[in-house]
Formats: C-alpha cells, structure tokens, sequence
C-alpha cells in the first residue's frame, strides 16, 4: 500500500485547475465507473495470458487524452507505467464494436514486439466496456512536445541524425515482424531520459497479410500517404513517407502543412503532389533521402533496412568529418527536380517529380 499512498500524494499535489463545465463533469462521471473511487484501481480481472493482476495496479496523473481513450502515469509491480483506458460508448455498437478490435490487435502486435525501439508491453485488461493497456513509462513525452519547445530549424544535425536512426531502427524491426505501423508521426513517438526514440501507440496497426485496403481508415492526414488518402491498397511504403515526414520535423521543428487544414492538406497532397517545404539550409544528404521516402510512387522509397544503412553511413561521415553534411554531394546517377506551385489557400509546399 505504500505505492497506493505515494500516487494518492501525488493526485493530491496537482495544482488546481478551473472548475469543470457540465459537459466536462459528466464526461469525467462516466469515467469514473471504471475506476474504484478510493484508489483508482481498474475494476474486473482478465483471464488472458497478458491479463495483468489488478491488485498491483494504481493509477496516479492523466498525462494524456484521446477521442476514446485517457493515458495516465502509473504504478504496476513497483514500476512506473503508462496506463491508456479506452472506452467503449454505450450508444454506439459500431464505435463499440471497431475499438475492441483495436483493442484486441494492438495487445496481439506489442505481446509479441520486443526491441529497444518499440514501446514495451507490460500487460493489458480486457473488461468491457472498458480496455486497459499498460505499457513502459517514458519520461521524456512525445517527439512532438520536444520539438515543439524548440526554436524553428535549431536542432543540431548530430541529435536530428541520432533521433532519426533510433525511428528507423525501430521501423526496420517492426517491417521485418511483418507489421504495419499506420500512424507513425512525431506525437507517436516517444523520448526516454537519454533521448532515445521508442514507436508507440499501434491502436491502427496491422499485419501487412491482413491490411488489405484503407477504405473507411482513419489516420492523421499530415502525415499519410497519398494511397491512404485515397482509400487504396497499400503496403509498409505508407509507414516509409510517414518516416519522410517525421524527418522533416526533425529537421524543422514544425508541424507540416501548419497552414492548411488537415483535409487541405490531404487534397494537396493527393492532388497538387505538395510536401512540406524543405528550409533552404537543409542538407542535401537529408534533403535526398526525404525526396525519396515522401516519393508519390510507393516502389521508388526506400525500405528501412537501406535508410537505416543510408543513416548509419551519414553517422560513420559525420564521425570522421564534422564538415560531412556540408560537403556531401549525391551520386552523379541522383537527379533531384523541384519546384515550388502556389497554391489557393496561399501556401508554398514543395513539389516533387519522381
């Protein structure tokens, strides 16, 4: 009880914020009954083999909320944890129906993920209507919260390099497991104390055998594909220009198509082959490999085992020349075209002819 006791104080300590409005309270109240209401314990036991013992279970702050589901900081065992509650909505049985589904795949694909890049599964506890999946605490936040504090174009190319290939070496395992991320994007990607990068969140991922097409898929359209947009059949290409994206972030600090709305985005994307705008001083070691994983034609991106080697032969150079990405110049057979369209909404988006 000494740990219950301990994230009590914790709860208690938090600094008062605004009184809720009706809306909040009573959303809030239907929260509540999943939780026992003196030590936020979840109710229920499970019965599979990743079911975790609820009696070692205390909920501490809520860092974190979704559309269906609340990320709090936890104690599980004597361990920190993330702790995510998704809930079911009693009014609809669809909505129901599809986050148990999730629910039970994306327990099925981090059950069997292991690697030092990938988000580590504790346990999970399936009680309907509601889930629970507990998974290693990262202090460091999201990948997006980091680079948000930052000043635009100011993160040194060194980290940028190192974040990078912690991202592909995470993706390479996940492809080689067979699976599909679908979602990866900066807010998915979690920092540890030493700024390691871990791929998190596998609420949409699949098993490539089992994708099939992205009709009704909802993603985050910043981020997706040209072929998920358009509901296509797609392959672990789409995880590849979600990884050209994520780098551009890197490289920038900024949220991609800032300007537009997401679906302005999708249209431009699909329709005006817009990308974000790569900065003037962007190295062309980076700017090339972007052009190439943010392809419109899924063949023509890398696979992540070439971009892992393609990163670590940029750290190789960079040990050996601190100059190197000033002085890189690309195979003489590696043409780049680009050019700069305008338009309506008034944005200025890179073009890319593959």
């Amino acid at each position: 009880m000494q740990n219950f006791y301990w994230f009590k104080q914790i709860s208690n300590n938090v600094k008062s914020e605004r009184r809720l409005s009706l809306g909040e309270y009573r959303r809030a109240v239907s929260w509540s009954k999943y939780l026992v209401s003196s030590g936020a314990e979840i109710k229920g036991e499970g019965e599979e083999e990743w079911s975790a013992d609820m009696s070692q279970l205390f909920i501490g702050v809520k860092f974190a909320s979704g559309r269906h589901s609340r990320i709090y900081r936890g104690i599980y065992k004597q361990k920190d944890v993330a702790i995510k509650l998704i809930s079911q909505p009693e009014e609809d049985e669809n909505l129901a129906r599809m986050l148990e589904q999730q629910f039970t795949s994306e327990v099925a694909l981090l059950f069997r993920l292991r690697h030092p890049n990938i988000i580590a599964f504790v346990a999970a506890c399936k009680k309907p209507p509601v889930f629970c999946i507990i998974t290693e605490y990262l202090a460091g936040g999201s990948l997006r919260k980091f680079l948000h504090q930052q000043e635009p174009h100011s993160i040194p190319l060194d980290l940028v390099l190192k974040l990078a290939l912690d991202i592909a070496h995470g993706m390479k395992y996940l492809h080689s497991q067979g699976i599909l991320h679908r979602d990866l994007k900066s807010e998915n990607l979690l920092l540890g104390e030493d700024m390691s990068v871990k791929v998190a969140d596998f609420g949409i991922s699949c098993l490539e055998t089992q994708c099939g097409s992205a009709k009704g898929f909802t993603g985050t359209y910043r981020w997706m594909a040209p072929e998920m947009i358009k509901e296509k059949h797609h392959t672990k290409k789409v995880d590849v220009y979600s990884f050209g994206i994520v780098l551009w972030e890197l490289l920038t600090a900024l949220t991609p198509f800032d300007n537009m709305t997401p679906e302005q985005a999708a249209f431009a994307v699909c329709q005006k082959n817009a990308r974000p705008p790569l900065p003037p001083a962007c190295p062309m070691a980076f700017r090339r490999l972007i052009n190439r994983c943010w392809s419109s034609n899924p063949h023509k991106r890398p696979h992540f085992d070439e971009i892992v080697a393609i990163l670590e032969g940029y750290s190789e150079s960079l040990e050996q020349d601190p100059e190197f990405f000033s002085s890189y110049k690309p195979p003489r057979d590696h043409t780049l075209f680009g050019c700069f369209p305008k338009f309506s909404s008034g944005c200025r988006s890179t073009c890319v002819k593959d």
